[in-house]
């Protein structure tokens, strides 16, 4: 048992790692304009983003499980070397092809750190402390989000864009540090099969589905050829992924946990609550930056009440559960998010800053409270071989439905903004199609300026439209959500036994 007096020093290096992992896509896709000046390849950058993402989508389920097999902190060090050994390449890349690579090893290591601390955590702590721990890393992995994009703008101004990924360095070598000195792990493992049929199946459906989710409508059109391989071969490997888990003897997703009604529950949560919160970290600042007129560093400081509300939501569904049941908590979730979300759906220039901010508490306090207590309900009553899937089956399918909600969220309000200026300037004639061309002035505040009156109104009131439409959408996800808390049933973190 690790000594009480060390324990606050692991959990420290777990928070440490979850912040650099969970913050990479934000924080880099701030410093993406400085990258591609730089770097050029401005046709390829789409590469910069899927590369880290792909990585850890494909990365997690198997980390989780190997965790399982082969003890935690073995897998944990490793996914952390890997990552700041990623992490010191993508500083010194020399293009945007070699940037992409470099990034896939930083997601390879990404992949196994954010599971398997949750998981350490409930390892290490009695049941009556877990729902407070767990609180408190899904706070940081909350405040990641939001921390993300002004960290980025910030490094990016005052330093260089190199420095977005050298930072993780030195934040990586204290959790390091930490986590080899003071975490002593003392239970026992068993070394079983390896499932490489399922791993490998999981692998090349992930890679396929999120490559066409990236390049399809950007690289080539969605019904082109390239669109229809990439999706055929996920449809075809994630049968055969299906197919092999009910042989394999320890396979990578053990679909039997989905027999239990909280945890099968808990999953569809994860994927929805994923899916409709990236589109608030993407369209805020965008907002901010086209209707308002704000700077980037503006639209990074205007997320700070989300920020505050995720973090107050984490914690108090963290102390929570050992006292009102994870039903509960996550019906309180639902309706603040729900709320909040309808009250960003009425969003306009003329809505006040105030406003804005108030919604973002209520949103922001909504989704915090998933990033505590789905990983604690996904490892419920779990002994101590399964709980690396299932926590890092809940962090696979949040990150899913991240990745989903990015494509088809920013895809309707692109139509949607598109749609209204052709409308409002003539169809898709010449003016229509010079103004959508240029749409990037909107955000520089000394291009802005040079916009004629009567076209930046079209443009701002299109950009503020469709993001309060796409808003509206995200509501139908929110409401299947209380469908999946109807399910969860009326357990609660138990605290009455040691184990």
């Amino acid at each position: 048992m690790i000594e009480k007096r060390n324990l606050r020093l692991v959990v420290t290096g777990l928070m440490l790692a979850i912040l650099m992992a969970a913050m990479d896509n934000t924080i880099v896709a701030t410093a993406l304009g400085s990258i591609l000046a730089d770097l050029g390849g401005v046709e390829s950058y789409v590469w910069i983003t899927s590369a880290y993402a792909v990585a850890v989508l494909a990365g997690m389920p198997i980390f989780g499980k190997l965790s399982d097999m082969y003890g935690r902190k073995r897998f944990f060090v490793f996914g952390l070397t890997i990552f700041l050994i990623g992490s010191a390449l993508c500083g010194i890349a020399q293009s945007v092809p070699q940037l992409a690579v470099y990034r896939a090893i930083q997601g390879i290591g990404g992949g196994a750190l954010m599971p398997i601390a949750f998981t350490i955590v409930f390892d290490i702590f009695p049941p009556e402390k877990r729902g407070k721990m767990t609180g408190l890393l899904g706070a940081v992995f909350g405040a990641s989000s939001v921390l993300g994009p002004l960290l980025g703008a910030f490094i990016t101004d005052t330093i260089s864009w190199h420095w977005v990924f050298y930072v993780n360095v030195p934040i990586g070598i204290v959790s390091l540090f930490l986590i080899l000195k003071f975490y002593k792990e003392t239970k026992q493992t068993a070394k079983l099969k390896i499932d490489w049929l399922g791993a490998f199946t999981l692998i090349t459906a992930v890679v396929s589905l999120m490559f066409g989710l990236e390049l399809a409508g950007k690289e080539f059109a969605w019904n082109s050829w390239q669109s229809y391989t990439l999706f055929g071969i996920f449809i075809v490997f994630s049968i055969v992924f299906i197919w092999a888990e009910t042989k394999a003897s320890e396979p990578i997703i053990s679909f039997w946990m989905f027999k239990n009604r909280l945890f099968a529950s808990s999953q569809v949560l994860a994927f929805l609550y994923g899916a409709t919160f990236v589109g608030l970290t993407i369209f805020i600042p965008i907002f901010v930056q086209a209707v308002y007129g704000g700077s980037a560093t503006n639209a990074g400081i205007i997320l700070m009440p989300m920020l505050l509300g995720s973090v107050a939501g984490s914690a108090f569904a963290g102390i929570a559960q050992s006292k009102i049941s994870y039903q509960k908590i996550m019906a309180i979730s639902v309706v603040f998010y729900a709320v909040g979300m309808a009250f960003m759906a009425t969003i306009s220039p003329d809505t006040s800053r105030l406003l804005l901010t108030l919604y973002m508490v209520l949103v922001g306090m909504g989704v915090g409270f998933s990033f505590s207590l789905l990983p604690s309900a996904s490892m419920h009553k779990m002994d101590y071989r399964h709980r690396g899937s299932a926590n890092s089956t809940n962090s696979f399918f949040r990150s899913l439905g991240l990745a989903l909600g990015i494509t088809i969220f920013g895809s309707l309000q692109t139509k949607l903004m598109t749609n209204e200026i052709q409308d409002k300037l003539g169809g898709s004639g010449q003016g229509a199609s010079q103004t959508i061309d240029n749409l990037q002035t909107v955000f520089q505040p000394e291009q802005r300026q040079m916009i004629p009156p009567n076209i930046l109104e079209v443009i701002v009131n299109a950009m503020s439209n469709s993001i309060s439409a796409t808003f509206l959408w995200s509501l139908i996800p929110i409401a299947i959500s209380v469908v999946a808390v109807y399910f969860m049933g009326n357990e609660k973190l138990e605290v009455s036994k040691e184990e």
